[in-house]
């Protein structure tokens, strides 16, 4: 499958573009048919799970409003005709098919990949002018709209509002898209989109957690576990009351280091932390349960399977097998099956090359909802 990305390589892109500078590729989805539509998106923002917010106010005016959802079909009778905004996370989660526009960004690691944020506008509608922390694709689907973008501004954020708006913005560049048109850009780009006509605008977004997600993580993960302690065995009496001198605040940060040195432990905090972070839900075991040998007895029939579109997963080499991480829990399989299962919503299976250990695994995703047979509910 082709990367969407125009007349460039893939490897042009990440040496020339990916964190580096804005990159906008004009058809990089030729003759693109969204395959939802906006009174679908309002629809799943009525839905209890769905995290969807409408957004309404322009720029230099500064006249934000935020509503958090789930909405009324009322809510979206009373909105006026422009100047507003709704945006909902995760819609690929809520309907899988969309997982193959998410597949078509394989050049990227996929445990690097968050989510499908779909947005709808009336003419005029904006979020304001933001800048994120996080690799982002924005992909026009349907209609068109100006992005002005700016890589050397002011950070300082609208006091008393409750979106991280810039409170002043200076555009460097301009660009409007029409659909299939796709402007990638790296964290800390500051960008304002409005919409020109009526229309869908498809997020694709990257996962970057920051060093604090990452410690607090760690801190949470050693948590009851036998770790070391501070000691000063070879203290030398105190020269300064209240002063932590030099050898001590190294005794500290050898103290903090020490779990960094683990390569076992380290892996396995990292692949467990990013197979569930930024994950708004997770899966549940199917109702009505399945047991080992009803799952075993659906597998050897060649039951279709499908990964629940909540879970996540990544892995990392242990050996000559792997550890695969869903949602946070371990799973032990050989990396032929650990490849499998993360490369499609709908994975082929390696039947040839799998061992007893990984149809053991597959029953437990199964059981544990990570997985689901065709015709098994969700």
């Amino acid at each position: 499958m082709p990367a969407p990305l125009g007349p460039f390589s893939v490897e042009e892109f990440l040496a020339d573009y990916w964190q580096k500078k804005p990159c906008l590729v004009r058809n990089a989805f030729p003759n693109f048919e969204p395959e939802i539509d906006g009174d679908d998106l309002a629809g799943l923002a009525c839905e209890p799970m769905a995290e969807a917010r409408i957004i309404s106010g322009a720029y230099p005016e500064h006249n934000w409003r935020l509503q958090q959802g789930p909405f009324e079909e009322s809510d979206f009778a009373r909105l006026p005709e422009t100047g507003w905004t709704l945006l909902v996370q995760d819609v690929e989660k809520h309907y899988p098919p969309l997982f193959e526009l998410l597949e078509q960004f394989s050049f990227l690691p996929t445990w690097r990949l968050d989510d499908l944020m779909i947005s709808w506008a009336a003419p005029g509608g904006s979020v304001g002018p933001h800048a994120d922390q996080y690799d982002v694709f924005l992909l026009q689907a349907q209609g068109s709209r100006t992005w002005q973008v700016a890589r050397d501004y002011d950070p300082a954020l609208l006091e008393h509002c409750e979106l991280n708006v810039l409170r002043n913005f200076s555009p460097e560049q301009e660009w409007t898209l029409e659909a299939g048109d796709m402007l990638y850009l790296p964290p800390g780009v500051a960008h304002h989109g409005v919409a020109v006509t009526a229309g869908m605008t498809w997020s694709i977004g990257a996962r970057a957690p920051d060093a604090a997600d990452l410690l607090m993580a760690l801190g949470e993960s050693l948590a009851g576990d036998t770790v070391p302690r501070y000691a000063d065995p070879d203290l030398s009496p105190s020269a300064s009351p209240g002063e932590i001198d030099e050898k001590a605040l190294e005794r500290l940060r050898a103290l903090m280091a020490a779990p960094l040195q683990d390569d076992d432990r380290f892996r396995a905090f990292a692949a467990s932390f990013l197979s569930r972070f930024r994950l708004a839900h997770e899966p549940a075991p199917p109702e009505g349960g399945l047991c080992a040998q009803e799952v075993a007895e659906r597998l050897h029939k060649g039951k279709l399977l499908f990964r629940n579109p909540w879970s996540r997963l990544a892995w990392v080499k242990r050996d000559k097998n792997a550890d695969l991480f869903v949602s946070g829990q371990k799973f032990t399989c050989t990396s032929s099956l650990a490849i499998a299962l993360c490369a499609s919503q709908e994975p082929s299976l390696p039947w040839d090359e799998l061992t007893q250990s990984d149809i053991d695994t597959l029953t437990q995703l199964i059981v544990s909802g990570h997985l689901l047979l065709a015709g098994q509910p969700e």
